[in-house]
């Protein structure tokens, strides 16, 4: 049993541990992280998302397609986050067409470069984009 005069240090000493561990439950750690390709079946399920969702929000009368991904990066918790950079041009279908579209040509032609970070649970099909920066490529 603790003597009176140790009784606040004792106690001291406990809230700091409690604040230590509240601060350490709300960092992200992650248990993996690693470099994965673009044909992976998730990746394939995460840039067909961010696509669509990419075309739902533009303003653009034209979708837009990824041509080319430059990197994927998973990142492992209690979920995934993939970490994606990829380019995407404007295509010859209006919004609410999806089929077999080319890509536009001429004064039409735009093409930009984009990142986003998307959280992921695949088994429940639940997408989540957290950041996105798309800049004229």
């Amino acid at each position: 049993m603790a003597r009176p005069r140790q009784a606040p240090q004792l106690l001291l000493a406990i809230l700091v541990a409690l604040v230590a561990i509240a601060y350490q439950e709300k960092k992200k750690t992650f248990i993996s992280v690693h470099e994965v390709p673009a044909s992976e079946a998730f990746v394939v399920t995460t840039l067909e998302y961010v696509t669509s969702e990419f075309n739902q929000e533009s303003d653009d009368k034209y979708n837009f397609r990824i041509v080319r991904v430059l990197k994927v990066k998973r990142l492992v918790t209690d979920h995934m986050e993939y970490h994606v950079n990829f380019e995407m041009r404007r295509t010859t279908c209006h919004r609410l067409e999806a089929n077999n579209c080319s890509f536009q040509e001429g004064e039409l032609y735009k093409q930009i470069e984009c990142f986003y970070s998307v959280f992921v649970v695949p088994w429940f099909e639940k997408y989540k984009i957290l950041r996105k920066n798309c800049t004229n490529g």
